[in-house]
């Protein structure tokens, strides 16, 4: 072997290191190639916009992956002007998870594109209206000769809602949001009917909002929460609320990128729910998850329009513990003072499963509609010059200290804390809270650091903490128990209402 010290001519060795990054080059300059194309049956006029593609060794789906918690590799780029049956050319150039497509482990394959034509929902491999191609199995061998093609030839279509004789679908345009957004924004929900309620015609109902977590869909998963239809002798009207934004989940908070959501649904839907069902002026809520965070974010910012709210496993409720991680005082998402990976999903609260830096990354392909970045859509906000400001710089991980000041406008013990003297009279025994002490994205933490700020302003708030995950918790006693939470709030609102 030839040893660059052995050449003592400068010229020669110049020439001799040139000619070894030609070589590596060489063998680097041919990259694994998919070609992406549209139909003309699905759309005529030319497209702008994000593309992806999906592989997977498992999902036979691949565009149906929970993005985050599914770690499957995912490319996007951005074409414009792309006309039917062009092809746009994922390479090594396209933003890539885990690794360039060259790169990734070999062997077979089911792969997917989709067109996201960003129609109003969340998950972009089942948005409506986005363009995609129908799955196929491929082989991924050592030979990067080979270019596959793929043809989006179908169209998403919209969920269907299921109507019966109790569960109906109420959707109302939002000025507010319309106005935002410059384009027509509806505010919908499924409302949950008691089975008398055809019966009494003249009989009015409180009404409970159960709000879901990230990823669910009131049109799929309304009606199965039958623990709320009651309270104590009263019977309810529930409405189910999902969250569901081009961004991920909008909380029902104003906010600078998705908009005034809180406000569109306490001074839109609610009048028109007033105005079409009989409601008899009591309000309650609860939550689970991301609908946990919203359901306090309801109670506080809305203290006269609601009766209490029962907040289940919560999201982040105070942000020196978000994804485990004070952002306040830390530099980095992906890694702790050692250089460690840190864990943003757990088994039983412990034991890691998904990074930080894994669930960032990915997201970082998923431009929109998933988690953290529903985070930063609700939390965050925009610089002078219309840019995002976004908590995580990819791919270092590092903190970006101009998003602080932006989240701390939605750090709820911050909120609760400075402001309690002014909303302690209408709050007062309004707020449970509970979690399960080992939750797998470490969402106890947060929920111990507000009691322990609540009981420092002797704040009369519920906590309870029981014995399971972000998953199991939903025992009988622990649906009992929060039950009993708001038929107590609900009696006090019929004492104050006589």
């Amino acid at each position: 072997m030839i040893s660059l010290a052995n050449i003592k001519n400068t010229d020669m060795r110049k020439t001799y290191i040139l000619i070894i990054l030609f070589i590596i080059i060489g063998f680097q300059a041919k990259a694994q190639i998919f070609e992406v194309s549209f139909d003309t049956n699905v759309m005529q006029e030319e497209y702008s916009g994000n593309v992806l593609l999906y592989l997977s060794k498992e999902k036979k789906s691949p565009k149906d992956i929970f993005v985050g918690l599914e770690l499957t590799p995912v490319y996007r780029v951005v074409a414009k002007d792309l006309k039917a049956n062009e092809s746009i050319i994922f390479d090594d150039n396209a933003i890539s998870y885990p690794v360039e497509l060259s790169n990734i482990e070999r062997g077979e394959y089911y792969v997917q594109a989709v067109f996201d034509l960003n129609l109003g929902d969340a998950n972009i491999g089942t948005s409506s209206g986005n363009l995609y191609s129908e799955p196929i199995k491929i082989d991924l061998t050592k030979d990067f000769d080979k270019v596959f093609k793929l043809k989006a030839n179908k169209v998403i279509q919209p969920i269907k809602f299921n109507e019966t004789e109790f569960l109906k679908e109420l959707s109302i345009k939002s000025d507010l949001l319309s106005k935002f957004h410059k384009k027509d924004i509806f505010v919908s929900a499924a409302v949950s009917l008691p089975k008398d309620y055809f019966e009494q015609p003249k009989k009015e109902y409180p009404v409970i909002f159960s709000i879901f977590g990230f990823g669910a869909n009131y049109k799929l998963h309304s009606g199965r929460s039958t623990f709320l239809e009651q309270l104590g002798e009263q019977s309810t009207i529930v409405i189910y609320l999902d969250g569901n934004c081009p961004e991920g989940h909008s909380t029902y908070a104003n906010s600078d990128v998705n908009g005034p959501w809180g406000d569109a649904l306490i001074n839109e839907f609610m009048p028109a729910l007033k105005q079409k069902y009989r409601t008899n002026g009591a309000f309650l809520l609860h939550g689970h998850s991301s609908g946990g965070w919203t359901s306090l974010w309801l109670q506080i910012n809305y203290p006269k329009t609601f009766a209490g709210a029962w907040s289940s496993a919560p999201d982040q409720v105070d942000f020196r513990n978000y994804q485990n991680k004070n952002i306040y005082d830390a530099n980095n998402m992906f890694y702790d003072a050692k250089g460690n990976l840190l864990a943003d999903v757990t088994i039983a609260g412990r034991f890691p499963v998904i990074s930080a830096k894994d669930f960032y990354r990915t997201e970082n392909v998923i431009y929109r509609g998933s988690q953290l970045r529903s985070f930063d859509a609700v939390f965050g906000g925009f610089d002078n010059d219309g840019n995002r400001i976004r908590l995580v710089n990819i791919p270092s991980g590092e903190i970006n200290k101009k998003a602080i000041p932006l989240w701390k406008r939605y750090d709820l013990s911050i909120i609760l804390r400075d402001n309690w003297s002014n909303i302690k009279k209408d709050l007062t025994g309004k707020i449970r809270i509970t979690v399960g002490t080992s939750d797998n994205f470490h969402l106890h933490h947060a929920v111990k650091l507000l009691e322990k700020e609540m009981k420092s302003i002797d704040a009369n708030i519920e906590f309870e903490y029981y014995a399971g995950d972000h998953f199991t918790l939903f025992t009988e006693e622990y649906k009992n128990d929060g039950i009993n939470f708001l038929l107590k709030n609900y009696e006090n609102w019929l004492n104050e209402n006589k």
